[in-house]
């Protein structure tokens, strides 16, 4: 047995435990820049009281920028000029604070200006020049307001452009945070799509990492772990956002599914969603719930044990055989994606049969190439066709 795995230095996971970001960050420095998610969280007051925690124990804490979608290129770039303004050095860090959007966006911020303010396109894979991330970017801590993307425990960043149309991955292993703070109860004002969205986004990475062909011993583990937790907890959030048990459950699985994911790799469903967000501004959860009941279907014959045996840790009832339990499973997960209100087809996310082609050729990438089986462009472009048509069609009966 042989795998390495990569982790945040220090987790701190708990109800209530933002409170403690003030004295965390006093061990990090004595500036911070403050990378925020969404309008929300200012007008909770939490970005407030953010400020005031660090004023406490002696931080200066700086608004460095804030991103209600998924970044851009000039959402990068534009934050990075800002924090270069205030000339960062030595016990100096970046706070991130929201969805995985402003996580990423933090994450790229804090790498880039310690390695000289280029663009950060020259950085993105298969688009960029082969820069590398090589001085170590400033300490960065963590705070996920969504329990989904996993960004705070993985060593990524995912930036988009609309023209020329990509999403491409900034990446690092010293890009991992140098402390997360994981506090469920940050997510109860989340919207149930929010939630839906979110935690199908979790359990479709805890699945492909699982099944990922880069799968390792300890993140096959994390999997299953994460799984048990997210199963019966995510309809709940869905239906009851103030549900403490399973707000915990969501936020723990979220990140293990990030742990899992940033050391073995995701699949077929992250590599499509990846083109849905550039071509057709789906977001980024959502992409990936609709795409996960197909990307099941298609690599059952590559992983019938497999899905039996998360089968069997997650539904009580569920059959004996391996067939019979793997097909229990994708049905069983398609069931959990209706109860939360996830499209059955990428039809009714705006995808017409036109657009298949150029889906195609942009979900090539990192992800896709961890899918469990070979899946060629010709088989992808007749796996969306007839999922399209399908659904014209059970539109139109």
């Amino acid at each position: 047995m042989r795998y390495d795995l990569t982790l945040p230095r220090r987790v701190v996971f708990g109800w209530g435990r933002r409170g403690e970001i003030g004295s965390l960050t006093a061990t990090l420095g004595r500036r911070a820049f403050l990378v925020t998610g969404s309008a929300t969280l200012e007008r909770s007051g939490e970005i407030a009281a953010l400020r005031e925690n660090l004023s406490a124990a002696g931080v200066e804490p700086i608004d460095a920028g804030r991103v209600g979608r998924e970044p851009e290129v000039g959402d990068v770039d534009a934050a990075v000029a800002r924090l270069l303004e205030h000339r960062p050095g030595a016990g100096d860090l970046v706070i991130g604070i929201g969805g995985g959007a402003a996580l990423d966006l933090a994450k790229a911020v804090a790498a880039l200006v310690t390695n000289g303010g280029r663009p950060v396109v020259d950085y993105l894979e298969g688009v960029g020049t082969g820069a590398q991330i090589a001085s170590a970017p400033l300490p960065l801590l963590a705070v996920p307001t969504t329990a989904g993307t996993g960004s705070e425990a993985t060593k990524n960043a995912v930036i988009s452009s609309l023209d020329p149309p990509f999403k491409k991955s900034l990446r690092s292993e010293q890009m991992l945070p140098q402390v997360v703070v994981i506090d469920p109860e940050l997510t109860v004002t989340n919207p149930p799509h929010v939630t839906a969205h979110s935690g199908m986004d979790a359990i479709t990475q805890l699945i492909e990492s699982y099944v990922s062909r880069r799968a390792q011993p300890v993140t096959r583990a994390l999997c299953v772990e994460g799984l048990v937790r997210a199963w019966p907890s995510l309809a709940t959030a869905y239906r009851d956002g103030g549900d403490r048990p399973a707000r915990e459950a969501m936020a723990h699985a979220a990140f293990l599914s990030g742990v899992a994911l940033a050391n073995s790799g995701l699949g077929l469903a992250h590599g499509v969603a990846a083109a849905l967000g550039v071509h057709h501004g789906v977001p980024h959860g959502l992409a990936c719930a609709a795409m996960l009941p197909m990307t099941l279907r298609t690599n059952l014959p590559a992983c019938e044990h497999d899905f039996a045996e998360l089968a069997r840790a997650v539904l009580p009832d569920a059959p004996r055989s391996d067939a019979a339990a793997a097909v229990a499973f994708i049905d069983a997960v398609c069931a959990l994606a209706d109860e939360v209100g996830i499209p059955r087809s990428i039809g009714a996310l705006g995808v017409t049969a036109a657009d298949i082609p150029a889906l195609v050729k942009a979900s090539h990438g990192n992800s896709r190439s961890g899918n469990p089986r070979d899946v060629s462009d010709a088989e992808l472009e007749a796996l969306l066709s007839a999922a399209l048509v399908q659904a014209e069609s059970a539109v139109h009966s």
